[in-house]
């Protein structure tokens, strides 16, 4: 079904499919990529550079999306984006975890050459309750202006962490849970 519906998105031109099937499934990575011209990309749930090793090297992704918090930190990060510049493919870093993440992330752009885009969920997936800002001292460093953000100055990764906040928080605890979508048919659906 990727092979059919990376065709008929062709006529629509977006800038990239992301993972359009698991990324253990290579054989069927190859394929959606063979036809296709829509750039493929996949990296999310790859963890280390070893994952990446082999898709880099048969030539069928065009952007990797390496996570720094699964994937090993800045450094691990860092050399996927090395070895993926080697294969002339674009970095666009996995990030839905929150400022912490996002300011690392922010910091392997800026001293990634094939850096490409970079994600963020800032304000998309907030508890009702307190946003992921509300735990920085500055929850404006963040500044975003027609589509860029600058790249956090200062110590460390350029935020402060409120920790009197972070300690609250840890004595309330939390009950977060993933969500569970369902289809129309009341079918699990991943997200």
């Amino acid at each position: 079904m990727a092979k059919s519906l990376v065709r008929e998105l062709e006529a629509y031109g977006p800038l990239f499919i992301e993972e359009p099937v698991p990324p253990e499934n290579l054989e069927a990575l190859r394929e959606v990529s063979r036809h296709t011209t829509i750039p493929i990309a996949a990296g999310e749930r790859m963890y280390t550079r070893w994952g990446f090793k082999q898709v880099l090297a048969e030539g069928y992704l065009d952007i990797v999306q390496p996570d720094l918090s699964h994937a090993g930190g800045i450094l691990e990060v860092r050399k996927i984006a090395a070895m993926a510049e080697a294969f002339d493919v674009a970095v666009a870093p996995h990030c839905p975890l929150g400022p912490i993440a996002l300011a690392a992330s922010l910091q392997l752009d800026a001293c990634t050459p094939n850096a490409f885009i970079q994600e963020q969920s800032l304000e998309i997936q907030r508890p009702s309750e307190n946003d992921l800002l509300d735990y920085l001292k500055d929850s404006g460093v963040f500044a975003y202006e027609d589509g860029y953000v600058p790249v956090p100055k200062g110590h460390g990764l350029g935020i402060e962490v409120d920790e009197e906040r972070v300690r609250d928080a840890a004595k309330a605890g939390h009950d977060w849970r993933a969500p569970v979508w369902r289809n129309p048919d009341g079918s699990v659906a991943e997200w």
